[in-house]
């Protein structure tokens, strides 16, 4: 499994994510994107607040989960279900939130792989994408659930801001991409 990590305050991380994009899209396909998440839980507004960015920035592309449409997880098996009827030839890029090291807590991780939403509170649902873009929001603990509560509303924004710029870079050095998703 091949990964790009990025600081979310080092200007240069849009840059990067749009490149991890591309890196992981050697066929050209189509994208489509699915921001998981709930903006009744802070930690777990990232998907739905970077949902909300990417739509703003008009790309040509379709977007699940935004603040005003969450895509919670457990929602996550009717949304597989209508990715593969209405996209069954596009890449998905999952974008979520997720606990991990504390020393990686503000760090963007784009995989070549599916996420696996709620494994941080110990939820075993579907794995969603084919790319994953991930936010560590928190450090893990035994109560992972309270911090995603008193995680700082200012990360969650950069990381979702940062996001939706790598997502608009990769459109913008990739034109074709965006011709063939309108």
């Amino acid at each position: 499994m091949d990964s790009f990590s990025f600081n979310t305050f080092n200007k240069y991380a849009p840059l990067g994510i749009g490149e991890a994009i591309k890196n992981f899209n050697k066929s050209g396909k189509r994208l489509v994107f699915v921001c998981i998440g709930s903006d009744l839980v802070l930690g777990d507004s990232l998907g739905p607040l970077s949902g909300t960015f990417i739509k703003n920035k008009e790309i040509g592309s379709f977007v699940y989960g935004t603040l005003n449409f969450p895509i919670t997880a457990k929602e996550i098996p009717y949304v597989q279900s209508h990715l593969k009827r209405f996209h069954p030839d596009c890449l998905c890029v999952a974008i979520d939130a997720a606990v991990g090291d504390s020393e990686d807590v503000g760090l963007i991780k784009v995989v070549n792989s599916s996420l696996k939403p709620g494994l941080g509170v110990q939820k075993k649902l579907g794995a969603v994408g084919d790319i994953s873009i991930i936010g560590v929001v928190a450090g893990k603990s035994a109560q992972n659930y309270d911090l995603f509560n008193l995680t700082r509303l200012n990360l969650i924004y950069k990381m979702s801001e940062v996001i939706a710029d790598g997502i608009k870079n990769f459109f913008d050095s990739n034109p074709a991409s965006s011709a063939q998703n309108n």
